[in-house]
């Protein structure tokens, strides 16, 4: 019999636009072809999928992998190895490395570095800045452009911090959903003595609420004077969460893992380990977050993957620098929180894979469905392990959750029907390829 199917995964419990059930999925030149009963002699290869819950595959819209500049940290193959490793199909990087990713060369340079070394689907931001604010329309319509990024303060060098009509600007110029890192650079200014030496706990003091709060504010104006979509990247507060619900129309919402997993009583246990902009906040804050989840305002999740290594973080505080891993531990801390009845499952699918398909206009991905890329995250909701620094692939080699024990745990990844992790093992090495998307499709040859 020819088979009628590259690849069947049978008897798994999969989880798509119209519910969780136990159905077959047959797989046809890297696309999905049926879902439903299907008989595992009609494919050219049948996996067994018993007791498994078969995901659209997760897609991490906030990651820095650090290429070009800063490899010690992290590069594409290994922040894309990590990603897979945690059940990760797709990324969207972020533009802070060195250089910067403002110009078409700096972007095709990106592209070009991740050919045949990233395991994972990926696209690629450009940073939005005052140099380059009249050329953004035509940028965020480049092949593997994921869009637009700001950091509204002195972090991302020459961004606007402190002029409205700089922002403005990068706003009119653009079409598609610009993403911005929220945090009120004046503020933050004024109120860094409140950073005392040797004290990271001190970090939400000195980033406060009032901080991102301000921030959000202004973007929520100036995008409405556009008329144009703004995404407020890991959102901390429950101000921000207030504010949020009541303009969806023009944002939408990510939180993170750590925001949602980790409160201010952590700094004594892991100190700098846990500095991340904005900061690891209070219970009020974390409680809040979860709120917003459960809500709707929170559209997103983020793993906002930004390793260093540890010699660099047992520096002091505040000259420590500011980010963790977290592309690789996404799934299985959320997993936890779903075990946990914190949110269920569909709700995770909604946050990894139908919202970022939605919000970035992302084609092809975020759904199992015929005609969809066959990205799939498979996963064993039974399985209980312990979280461990040996089990980190990324160059930074440690994660704040080391010693933790999860329920729930990603056992494949798949990526246009090609299992490139299983069970632990990476098995397709270098073959990611960039994303598409449809407010930026390339006209046919």
């Amino acid at each position: 019999m020819v088979a009628r199917f590259d690849t069947v995964f049978h008897s798994g419990t999969v989880v798509n636009h119209d519910g969780v059930a136990r159905r077959d999925i047959g797989i046809r030149n890297g696309r999905i072809a049926a879902l439903g009963t299907i008989d595992p002699a009609h494919a050219g290869e049948a996996i067994d999928c018993t007791g498994l819950t078969i995901l659209p595959g997760v897609i991490d819209t906030q990651v820095h992998f650090r290429e070009p500049g800063l490899e010690h940290k992290e590069d594409l193959e290994s922040g894309s190895r990590a990603a897979v490793m945690g059940g990760v199909t797709c990324v969207f990087e972020l533009p802070n490395t060195e250089p910067q990713t403002t110009t078409a060369a700096a972007l095709n340079d990106k592209l070009a570095r991740a050919r045949g070394r990233m395991h994972c689907d990926h696209a690629f931001f450009i940073g939005g800045t005052v140099e380059n604010a009249d050329r953004l329309g035509g940028l965020e319509r480049l092949p593997g452009c994921a869009g637009v990024n700001v950091v509204i303060g002195a972090a991302n060098g020459s961004v606007p911090a402190e002029d409205d009509s700089r922002i403005a600007e990068i706003l009119r110029g653009i079409s598609r959903r610009a993403t911005f890192h929220a945090e009120y650079e004046p503020r933050l200014a004024a109120r860094k003595g409140l950073a005392e030496a040797g004290r990271p706990e001190t970090h939400p003091l000195w980033r406060d609420e009032t901080a991102a709060l301000q921030a959000t504010e202004r973007l929520l104006r100036l995008a409405r004077a556009a008329g144009k979509r703004i995404h407020i990247l890991h959102v901390t507060t429950a101000e921000e969460i207030a504010l949020l619900a009541e303009h969806k129309d023009v944002a939408s919402v990510e939180v993170t893992p750590h925001h949602l997993s980790l409160t201010a009583l952590a700094y004594r246990r892991l100190g700098t380990r846990i500095q991340i902009n904005p900061p690891i906040r209070d219970d009020r804050h974390n409680v809040a977050l979860w709120h917003g989840i459960a809500n709707g305002v929170v559209d997103i999740l983020g793993s906002d993957h930004a390793p260093h290594t540890l010699d660099e973080k047992a520096e002091a505080y505040p000259g420590s620098p500011s980010g963790m891993p977290g592309v690789q531990t996404l799934v299985p801390i959320m997993l936890d929180h779903v075990h946990s009845a914190h949110m269920t499952i569909e709700r995770f699918v909604d946050m990894t894979s139908h919202g970022p398909a939605r919000l970035f206009q992302i084609a092809g991905k975020g759904r199992i469905a015929a005609g969809f890329d066959a990205d799939l995250t498979v996963i064993d909701r039974n399985l209980s392990r312990m979280i461990t620094d040996d089990w980190i692939v990324s160059k930074a080699g440690w994660t704040p959750y080391a010693g933790l024990t999860v329920f729930g745990w990603p056992v494949g990844t798949v990526v246009r029907g090609r299992r490139v992790m299983w069970e632990g093992e990476v098995l397709a090495a270098g073959t990611g390829r960039p994303v598409r998307f449809l407010e930026a499709l390339e006209p046919a040859p």
